[in-house]
């Protein structure tokens, strides 16, 4: 008999299982649009001044908004993307809202080191943690820490604050840069469930494409996927589009022990050094539906075009806009999409048709156990008075986005390097 899904409070109004309503393109409690109207009475208090359909900036027509924050303490411009222009600004402004809470986190704080506090309190395993080249941990040195649920067996678990909040202002809080941080299992969502649910795939996604990023090539190149068997009528849409618009499309299955749909796609350019030339994008999606998974690979891969479109990202610098504009680059990148046959069905790919988000999660944790996780933390970051459910989650073992300045490979990542290593 399978194990009860750990339950946060619903907010107010709200039902313990939540059925899926919507599965275009994305699977949600209600419509985009209806999420957006909920939204728009609360842009001001979560300090959101424009909402800015950009989609027209490209020649793609697949749409991508910009959600600007100026008194934002991380990013002051978020994006959203998605088969329609609703879904895009829902999309953009959940993105925004997931920040403004963890800017603003008010929850008690335990300020103590390892050492300290092991005896008297759970606490993830920071063996497992995402580490840091010159990180300042040490098990006597102080941190702040705040409790989450541990949803594989709903208890209590105390994580490192430095992992949940995303107030960057300076000073920095008591015990910062022992890990590395990143936006990762930040979500919200229109049920906690959902958010839930989203935080966990966002998690999967980043581990998938590190440990992918380390096979060798021909690994990769099996990985391949066949675009001409996808059969999902929205996926076929998006990629319809970038053919119209000249675009080369690749997409890579991704997925890892962890058996949930993921993938990686890049769009280019056939025809690099023109005018109008612009660099390769990449994106990832995971969900436990492939179709899913693909179509927020391939909306990621278009919002990050944008993103260079736009110039609005305050986390770029020129040097990186003149490096991803090299037209050699481009043309190694497009040789690297083209190389060798895809190997892979769509339908190779497993899919799962699930009704409800506690199902989804159900089976989530399954596939994280299978794969030797054991602690999957859920911070509720969720404010009353804006009542959107927001968490973060953290999942001790699974690695982060490998190409973080300062990176550590963790315990997955360095497996998968001794096996590449050892074929050789």
């Amino acid at each position: 008999m399978s194990e009860p899904v750990a339950q946060q409070p619903a907010a107010a109004g709200q039902a313990a299982f939540a059925f899926k309503q919507f599965r275009d393109g994305t699977h949600r409690l209600v419509p985009p649009a209806e999420t957006v109207e909920r939204l728009r009475p609360l842009l001001p208090a979560l300090g959101i001044t424009r909402v800015a359909n950009v989609t027209g900036l490209d020649i793609l027509g697949i749409p991508v908004v910009m959600v600007c924050r100026p008194n934002a303490r991380s990013l002051s411009v978020s994006q959203g993307k998605g088969v329609d222009l609703a879904a895009a600004k829902a999309s953009g402004i959940m993105e925004a809202t997931e920040l403004y809470h963890a800017e603003r986190i008010t929850s008690p704080l335990k300020l103590g080191s390892l050492e300290e506090l092991r005896f008297t309190h759970r606490l993830a395993d920071v063996r497992l943690l995402p580490q840091r080249a010159f990180s300042t941990f040490h098990p006597s040195a102080p941190l702040l820490w705040i409790e989450a649920l541990d949803w594989m067996r709903s208890e209590p678990l105390w994580v490192p604050f430095e992992l949940v909040h995303t107030n960057y202002t300076l000073p920095l809080p008591t015990g910062s840069g022992a890990f590395l941080t990143s936006s990762t299992g930040l979500a919200s969502g229109n049920h906690p469930l959902e958010a839930v649910s989203h935080g966990i795939c966002e998690a999967v996604e980043r581990d998938a494409g590190t440990l992918w990023s380390l096979l060798d090539g021909g690994s990769r190149r099996a990985t391949r996927l066949d675009l001409a068997t996808v059969d999902d009528a929205g996926c076929r849409t998006l990629l319809d589009r970038c053919e119209r618009a000249g675009l080369d499309v690749a997409a890579w299955d991704i997925r890892s022990d962890i058996d949930i749909a993921a993938f990686r796609c890049m769009i280019a350019e056939r025809s690099p050094g023109g005018l109008s030339s612009l660099y390769p994008a990449a994106g990832m999606g995971c969900h436990p539906a492939r179709e899913v998974a693909l179509s927020r690979a391939l909306t990621e891969a278009v919002q990050s075009r944008m993103t260079m479109i736009s110039g609005s990202r305050d986390d770029m610098s020129r040097a990186d806009y003149e490096r991803r504009l090299d037209p050699e680059l481009h043309r190694r990148v497009l040789q690297d999409m083209r190389d060798g046959a895809p190997g892979r069905r769509f339908q190779d790919v497993p899919t799962r048709e699930i009704t409800t988000f506690e199902e989804d999660i159900r089976w989530e944790l399954e596939q994280l156990r299978t794969a030797g996780i054991e602690q999957v933390a859920v911070v509720d970051l969720t404010k009353a008075e804006i009542g959107i459910p927001v968490v973060r989650v953290v999942i001790p073992g699974l690695e982060t986005i490998g190409g973080l300045p300062g990176y550590v490979p963790g315990a997955r990542a360095r497996a998968r390097w001794t096996a590449r290593e050892g074929k050789r």
